[in-house]
């Protein structure tokens, strides 16, 4: 079955960096579009980013526009984003997804288990 599980959360200052990374099995890695979203408490799932399966396009929400890098690497099945200058706000669970290219969460059909991040101010 298809298992996707996150790692690289923890805490970080604002203005700091983090690395995401999600090992992913079960599905032909190289054939799929990857995303990833985020959660806060109490508030809806949120797009981040999305990177189709060759790695030649990437998409990302508004908010993390410029500051995110979404990549992967097909020969490991791993997707990583790339966090900078973080900020407060970015505090959230991360999580990696598989589905089509693009941000509607809905569409995506496999999901991780998440990982924290918190950003202190």
């Amino acid at each position: 079955q298809v298992q996707l599980v996150e790692s690289g959360g923890g805490l970080a200052q604002a203005g700091g960096s983090l690395r995401l990374s999600c090992a992913a099995s079960g599905l032909t890695f190289s054939s799929s579009a990857m995303g990833w979203f985020r959660q806060a408490p109490g508030k809806e799932r949120k797009f981040v980013a999305s990177i189709d399966s060759t790695g030649d396009r990437t998409y990302y929400g508004d908010s993390v526009k410029g500051r995110f890098t979404i990549s992967r690497d097909n020969a490991k099945n791993m997707v990583y984003l790339r966090m900078n200058s973080l900020r407060p706000e970015d505090t959230a669970v991360y999580y990696c997804a598989t589905g089509p290219y693009g941000s509607d969460y809905a569409n995506y059909d496999y999901w991780g288990q998440g990982t924290q991040v918190t950003v202190s101010s």
